[in-house]
């Protein structure tokens, strides 16, 4: 169990990524890649990356990329640098100039229970060559399996942003960690992350904690080993939460909803309307002027259908678009 000690200030200073973070979706889905567990909703992502690494001829191009983020354990810190939160070149740049001590550093510990190839060996003494071939390679993995699913990734984080600033607004920054359940557990100052890899504390000693919602992120939150490092922790979002948003250029919004009430009815699709920034069953009542029955009723058709995701906290249900909603009320 990984147990984060906050003070009262830590509390204040707690805040959730304004975006995915394209350099920690790079790295974690390099992870699930070469990993056994099996994602279902992954299955395709990870078929077709597969065989566009293989046609791609990835054997030497990523060879110490895939070296240096074993799908299992230690993986390290310097390749997620926190530059990356203000995009990827940002987070390639960091990573390019990582300090020599923290290089030797991190490889040390990760030849400790890997094999590693030739050229870490080279990287480890900061030879910059090496650390261009290393982001060049980090940069045309990311065109090829991360780039193509980039919108799908961003809505999924932002279906869950909108869960957090809603638990955020209903209870202060402590509503906030508490939503992080079931993977993590929020008490008398402490964030447990359940079902760690290992046993440790990280004291945030006034910093804050920075949380990154991540799409490729497994079902165990991960945080830097280093406690010296700026406090990141990631976590899994849901992922039936992610398609791209139209630009809705050249869309007629009266058409649009036109359309859609033929559809579904218009009750029904003012529900999905509703549903666009996430809201509770209690909150579809009262936005439609209907029962809170008839609006349980009409998001279980929904999320039958499979345009709605339901979180339940409590005695609270928040409705989201799924992907599939999403596509049908862009249209």
């Amino acid at each position: 169990m990984l147990k984060i000690i906050f003070t009262s200030t830590d509390i204040l200073r707690t805040r959730v990524a304004p975006a995915a973070d394209p350099v920690w979706e790079l790295i974690l889905s390099l992870h699930l890649l070469q990993g056994r567990r099996r994602e279902p909703l992954l299955t395709e992502w990870r078929r077709a990356t597969a065989r566009t690494l293989r046609m791609d001829g990835a054997a030497e191009r990523f060879r110490l990329l895939l070296a240096l983020n074993p799908p299992r354990g230690y993986f390290p810190d310097f390749l997620t640098p926190y530059a990356s939160k203000e995009g990827f070149q940002a987070g390639l740049e960091a990573v390019r100039g990582t300090p020599l001590d923290l290089l030797r550093r991190d490889l040390t510990r990760l030849a400790e229970e890997n094999s590693l190839p030739a050229p870490a060996a080279a990287l480890a003494r900061g030879e910059p060559e090496v650390l261009h071939h290393l982001t060049d390679s980090m940069a045309h993995y990311h065109s090829l399996a991360v780039t193509p699913y980039w919108s799908r990734i961003q809505a999924a984080v932002e279906a869950d942003r909108a869960r957090r600033a809603r638990a955020m607004l209903d209870g202060g920054p402590e509503g906030l960690l508490a939503s992080l359940r079931p993977s993590m557990r929020w008490a008398d100052g402490v964030l447990e992350v359940l079902d760690y890899p290992d046993s440790r504390e990280l004291h945030l000693g006034g910093r804050g904690l920075l949380l990154v919602p991540s799409f490729f992120c497994a079902r165990t939150p991960v945080a830097l080993l280093d406690p010296t490092l700026p406090p990141v922790l990631v976590y899994p979002v849901d992922r039936l939460g992610g398609l791209a948003r139209q630009s809705g250029r050249g869309r007629n919004p009266d058409g649009s909803r036109e359309a859609l009430a033929a559809l579904l009815g218009r009750t029904r699709a003012a529900v999905l309307r509703a549903a666009d920034d996430g809201c509770t069953t209690g909150e579809v009542a009262r936005r439609l002027r209907i029962s809170a029955a008839a609006a349980s009723q009409h998001t279980t058709v929904l999320r039958n259908a499979g345009l709605l995701v339901s979180h339940r906290d409590r005695n609270t249900v928040l409705h989201t678009l799924t992907p599939l909603g999403r596509a049908v009320l862009d249209a």
